[in-house]
């Protein structure tokens, strides 16, 4: 068997010299091939995982005031798919969703957010979560459900960034703190169903066949 590095695993390999005559040279490439492939994507998955894993850590990292003890179990003595709040997706264990609604919380939203490339669910409402929306954000290309409201979020929305998430069908960013224009950038966004914007220091256009 030959030894191959990849991607930090080590990868055993056949070395191809089988002397039956009924295995082809196309044949034996071939497999080599398939067991290289599987290897590869196993590594992807793992590091994929663990850049899960250390994002999540990084956004309780944020959270300096966890009354309920929603987070209690985000340790390494359970998987982060087991973490309360966290729901995985089954083929690749990547998180899917991340609910810490009505929590209590206390802090603010990490830019590693962005990171959990993932993530179709975000519901963080009815806590305290001041700041800024991170601009990483925008890096959820999956994203169909963000629910912000109900916070103490501040600053400008990051429209040009939150754009970018085309499958966004509903984005509740109401009873903040956020000023400016209301995001002209949203008429973008096609399938988008619910918009709340409601109870911040926002002006411009009302949105009002979107507003829920």
């Amino acid at each position: 068997m030959a030894r191959q590095a990849h991607l930090g695993f080590v990868v055993l390999v056949p070395n191809c010299h089988i002397s039956k005559p009924y295995f082809s040279k196309s044949s034996i490439f071939l497999f080599c091939i398939t067991i290289l492939t599987i290897a590869g994507t196993s590594a992807s998955t793992s590091a994929g995982n663990e850049t899960d894993r250390l994002s999540l850590l990084a956004f309780k990292s944020k959270i300096v005031h966890d009354p309920q003890g929603v987070m209690d179990s985000w340790n390494d003595s359970l998987h982060f798919c087991d973490w309360r709040g966290v729901t995985c997706g089954r083929k690749h264990r990547r998180v899917t969703a991340l609910d810490l609604s009505s929590s209590g919380l206390i802090g603010s939203l990490s830019s590693h957010i962005g990171n959990l490339s993932f993530l179709r669910d975000v519901s963080l409402q009815n806590n305290t979560l001041d700041g800024e929306i991170p601009r990483e954000i925008g890096r959820l290309f999956r994203l169909e459900y963000l629910h912000l409201a109900n916070n103490s979020l501040v600053g400008e929305i990051p429209a040009a960034n939150l754009s970018r998430c085309t499958r966004l069908t509903f984005l509740n960013l109401g009873s903040n703190n956020f000023v400016g224009k209301i995001p002209v950038e949203f008429e973008s966004l096609k399938n988008l169903r619910g918009l709340g914007l409601h109870f911040n220091g926002l002006t411009g256009s009302d949105f009002e066949r979107l507003t829920v």
